[in-house]
């Protein structure tokens, strides 16, 4: 069985900000800090990574307090993701149906989301549907032990043994390649966030595309036929 891993923030969706002003809101209701957050960055970290990068900046302690951010931004995301900035990436829901159709082939999550924010961004865009598990930043606060977590939690689901080179993670961060070549998983890179395809390859992704649209190619790689490469 052949495991397809995807990231969600500048992969699947764009949550028009949701994510960083539910965490920056977190810390103002608790702590009154605001713009908590500035000077850190949050592309690729899991949400416990970013949290914790937070609490130290500003010298508070963590007894306690990542559960209470957690708790604070979890309630901010589920009004944050209601704006009207928001949208699916392109090409993700045909991909998604494609892949659905393919004899062999699971489909699951590999973020640094929470599982709950995670399960509350895709809620939206009717994409929990289309992916029944994975491996969270809930589970690891280090993105880089999620593969095999994703790994054993769809082996279980499915019953059947899954090999980690039968495992391709897609997503839009050097840190989303980094999390799948440490086990010698493939990986595509997907230009649909801050990094470019040229940023994405030298990071060591295997293939990689402007966005999610070109089916054909796709689906091609993630069937293992393709040549490693840029499209």
């Amino acid at each position: 069985m052949r495991l397809i891993l995807f990231d969600i923030d500048g992969t699947l969706i764009d949550t028009g900000g949701a994510g960083s002003r539910s965490l920056k809101l977190a810390l103002k209701e608790l702590f009154s800090i605001e713009n908590a957050f500035q000077g850190i960055s949050m592309a690729g970290k899991t949400d416990t990574e970013i949290i914790r990068e937070g609490l130290i900046k500003h010298g508070i302690s963590m007894d306690g307090n990542i559960n209470a951010v957690v708790e604070a931004y979890l309630k901010n995301l589920r009004k944050e993701i209601l704006n009207d900035r928001k949208h699916v990436k392109p090409g993700v829901y045909k991909l998604l149906k494609e892949l659905g159709i393919l004899k062999n082939v699971a489909i699951g999550l590999l973020t640094g989301n929470l599982e709950k924010g995670a399960r509350i961004k895709l809620e939206p865009f009717g994409l929990n549907e289309y992916f029944p598990s994975g491996a969270f930043g809930s589970d690891h606060d280090d993105r880089n032990k999620l593969l095999p977590i994703a790994v054993k939690r769809l082996e279980n689901l499915y019953q059947r043994k899954i090999e980690i080179d039968n495992c391709i993670v897609i997503g839009d961060t050097p840190r989303d390649v980094q999390c799948a070549k440490i086990y010698r998983a493939k990986c595509i890179g997907v230009a649909t966030g801050s990094y470019s395809i040229e940023q994405l390859i030298e990071a060591g992704a295997d293939y990689a595309v402007k966005d999610l649209t070109d089916y054909p190619a796709l689906i091609h790689f993630l069937s293992f036929r393709a040549c490693p490469g840029k499209k």
